[in-house]
C-alpha cells in the first residue's frame, strides 16, 4: 500500500511561482500531478514516468511547471513558475501501480493511489 502526502501550497501573486512535493510511503512507479479547480472536474496536469527524463504535461502548463523526482528521497516535485488565476485549485500527487503507462498517462483510471491533496491560490 503506497500512501502519498503532499505539501507546498499556499497562496502567491500572479507571475510568482511554488514548488509542490510529494512524498511517498512505499514503491513508487509512474506518478502524476492533478489539480481541480472550484466548479471544475479534476483535470491532468503532470506525468513522470520511472525515469526523470520522461515527462508529459498539459498544454496549459507547458513551458511553465516543470516535474521531477529525488529517488533517494521517493518524492516527486512539481515546479510551478508564471503562476496564473486560472491555475488556483487542489493540486493532487498520484501515484500508479505500473512503470509505463501509454497513452493512459493523462487519465486518473491509471493511477491507484492519491494524495489528500494541497491548496494553490493565485491572486491578480
Amino acid at each position: 500500500q503506497v500512501q502519498l502526502v503532499e505539501s507546498g501550497g499556499g497562496l502567491v501573486q500572479a507571475g510568482g511561482s511554488l514548488r509542490l512535493a510529494c512524498v511517498a510511503s512505499g514503491r513508487t512507479n509512474a506518478m502524476g500531478w492533478f489539480r481541480q479547480a472550484p466548479g471544475k472536474e479534476r483535470e491532468f496536469v503532470s506525468h513522470i514516468g520511472g525515469s526523470e527524463t520522461t515527462t508529459f504535461y498539459a498544454a496549459s502548463v507547458r513551458g511553465r511547471f516543470t516535474i521531477f523526482r529525488d529517488n533517494a528521497k521517493n518524492t516527486v516535485y512539481l515546479q510551478m513558475n508564471s503562476l496564473r488565476p486560472d491555475d488556483t485549485a487542489v493540486y493532487y500527487c498520484a501515484a500508479s501501480r505500473r512503470t509505463y503507462l501509454g497513452d493512459t498517462y493523462s487519465q486518473e483510471k491509471a493511477y491507484a493511489y492519491w494524495g489528500q491533496g494541497t491548496q494553490v491560490t493565485v491572486s491578480s
